[in-house]
């Protein structure tokens, strides 16, 4: 796959299998992360696609977790002092203002992106949601999203209220967009996810059926309506960096 992004001139965002609650404190543990990472650089370094080193995956953050994390950094940083290094980081809301997202995860510290996954509109309440939200980010580094989107069955057309809809994930992209321009450091974003690939956990009948429908393709391989969302925003930005804006 990375050869073929290679040819395609894709970017590429690598990341080994650290996500969510593992032993933290467990040297074995710790060590297989090192190993996966080590082999993946190894592997993978000399691939003019890849630009990002990934070690995590929305983990929860606790001083042990931390700590973890910091050293898979130094770890990626000693193979290789070329590319940026990231990973999905936490987000937290606030009692006192409900329609604010704060990033301060203290692995912050140690990257060069602030990236992090974000599902307002889906799991998060309804898409009109996405204008009320505001953003405090503690840290001043380039800032992208490593995953945002929404289910939507390919060929299933409702009104844009109604969840696993087209028109449902092509209105929830919209304002996405809209939401995350108001981020003075947002540079870039990773909707989850191209295509719809087979997980036994998505399990809801004549909908799911065994697959994650978050992909903007289906899994006929048939675009969906938010498809042509995230094309006509690439466009724009492929034209504004023409133009020298």
């Amino acid at each position: 796959m990375v050869r073929v992004a290679d040819e395609l001139g894709l970017m590429v965002w690598e990341e080994i299998p650290v996500y969510w609650a593992i032993q933290w404190e467990n040297a074995d543990t710790l060590h297989l992360a090192q190993a996966q990472l080590t082999e993946l650089i190894a592997r993978d370094q000399n691939r003019a696609s890849v630009v990002v080193w990934s070690v995590a995956n929305e983990t929860p953050i606790t001083a042990e977790r931390t700590h973890f994390l910091k050293t898979l950094v130094d770890t990626a940083r000693s193979l290789d002092g070329s590319r940026l290094i990231s990973a999905a980081m936490e987000v937290h809301g606030d009692k006192q203002n409900p329609d604010l997202r704060i990033v301060d995860d203290p692995f912050g510290e140690f990257t060069d992106l602030v990236s992090f996954n974000q599902y307002i509109g889906w799991y998060d309440g309804l898409p009109d949601k996405t204008a009320r939200i505001s953003w405090s980010i503690k840290y001043a580094k380039p800032v992208v999203i490593s995953e945002c989107g929404a289910d939507a069955l390919q060929g299933w057309h409702a009104d844009a209220l109604t969840r696993f809809s087209e028109e449902y994930q092509e209105d929830l992209y919209r304002k996405t967009i809209a939401m995350l321009r108001k981020i003075p450091a947002w540079r870039g974003v990773t909707p989850w996810i191209l295509a719809d690939f087979r997980s036994p956990r998505r399990v809801l009948p004549n909908v799911q059926d065994g697959w994650n429908r978050k992909g903007l393709i289906g899994q006929n391989g048939k675009k969906k309506k938010a498809f042509a969302v995230l094309k006509s925003f690439y466009d724009g930005l492929e034209q504004r960096g023409a133009r020298g804006k």
